[in-house]
């Protein structure tokens, strides 16, 4: 019989492109789902829930969710050693992965999921570990996770809540990135990233095609910034009755 150790089979029916993030969800032979996506030399097959590769860290869900519990029971004392930021670096890596095939699955919300996963263990390793360096070769990509995570809530928002909420997502996701640069001294540097320009022209798209005006939040914004404060009651009243954002 042949040996069916080999992926050929997977891979002949499913070309690689160059450029695409190729991914799709198939059934493993024990019934369960799992998300696949197409690199050049084969294929990555991930867990969709909790840790990618499904490994149990300390007989947790996820590397993150056993480091807090490390930190919790050694208090003050506890940072992280040379052996749980290599881990560290791995769980980054693979939730990378996972995010960017949810992404490309229109899977929003576990895209959204996977971000956040991803911002918290930035602000945990940002916390605990002494080494500097190292923490700024994962701050550096905040931003970028944060735009993932942006586009990701603004078009679930728009299947889910409607395009308003879309474009108040937008805005909520450029303060949360203008903030990122503000604190890196970079401010100035802002406006001239190709992420900010995609999400405005998201933005832009989703006003023109559904003919967004300015939102409740933006009008909002713009009564307390003129001093009108007996129109920003009211607009605070509407924003407070309307239906409660999904979670």
């Amino acid at each position: 019989m042949p040996d069916r150790k080999d992926i050929d089979h997977v891979i002949g029916d499913w070309p690689f492109q160059a450029g695409v993030i190729s991914a799709r969800m198939v059934r493993a032979q024990d019934g369960r789902d799992v998300l696949q996506m197409r690199i050049e030399m084969g294929v990555l097959q991930m867990e969709v829930a909790h840790r990618p590769d499904g490994e149990r860290p300390g007989g947790a869900d996820t590397l993150l969710d056993h480091l807090i519990q490390e930190a919790v029971h050694w208090g003050e004392r506890f940072q992280l050693t040379e052996e749980q930021c290599f881990d560290a670096d791995r769980e980054f890596l693979q939730f990378y992965h996972r995010r960017i095939c949810w992404l490309a699955l229109r899977e929003f919300d576990r895209a959204v999921r996977d971000a956040d996963h991803t911002l918290d263990l930035m602000d945990f390793v940002h916390e605990h570990s002494s080494d500097e360096e190292w923490v700024v070769s994962h701050e550096q990509y905040r931003p970028f996770v944060l735009f993932h995570r942006t586009q990701a809530a603004a078009l679930g928002q728009l299947d889910q809540e409607g395009p308003e909420r879309a474009v108040e997502e937008i805005n909520r996701g450029l303060t949360r990135i203008r903030e990122v640069f503000t604190r890196a001294e970079a401010g100035d540097q802002f406006e001239e990233q190709e992420m900010v320009g995609q999400l405005r022209e998201l933005q832009e798209e989703i006003r023109d095609r559904y003919e967004v005006g300015r939102t409740l939040s933006e009008q909002l914004a713009d009564a307390v910034a003129t001093e009108q404060y007996e129109l920003a009651a009211k607009l605070r009243d509407q924003i407070a009755r309307r239906r409660p954002r999904r979670t």
